[in-house]
């Protein structure tokens, strides 16, 4: 199956404490039906301190969310949902609320 949403795509997020927060995708995966988006769904993580980081401390970085949780943004900047079709010799996603190709 092609990957409805892909690696720098702009998204929306539907649920949660970010709803309604959009950003770029940073990070996809696939077995795990998550994504990385930047810039949302932030967490605290508590690092020791190490050669290549000798100071430690606390560091802010995003979590993934689930896929079933993001929404492609279509040209009018609203959530939508994603077709395929075939363009030519090409298949193409298509925003299904404007029709306009990916």
């Amino acid at each position: 199956m092609a990957a409805k949403i892909k690696k720098g795509d702009n998204v929306v997020v539907l649920t949660g404490k970010d709803k309604g927060r959009t950003g770029k995708v940073m990070q996809v995966l696939p077995t795990e039906n998550r994504v990385v988006v930047q810039g949302v769904n932030m967490v605290q993580r508590h690092t020791r301190p190490t050669q290549a980081d000798p100071q430690g401390g606390i560091k802010h970085k995003e979590a993934s969310l689930h896929l079933s949780n993001v929404a492609i943004v279509d040209a009018n900047g609203k959530a939508t949902r994603v077709g395929f079709k075939v363009e030519g010799d090409k298949k193409v996603r298509f925003a299904k609320s404007t029709g306009d190709v990916i």
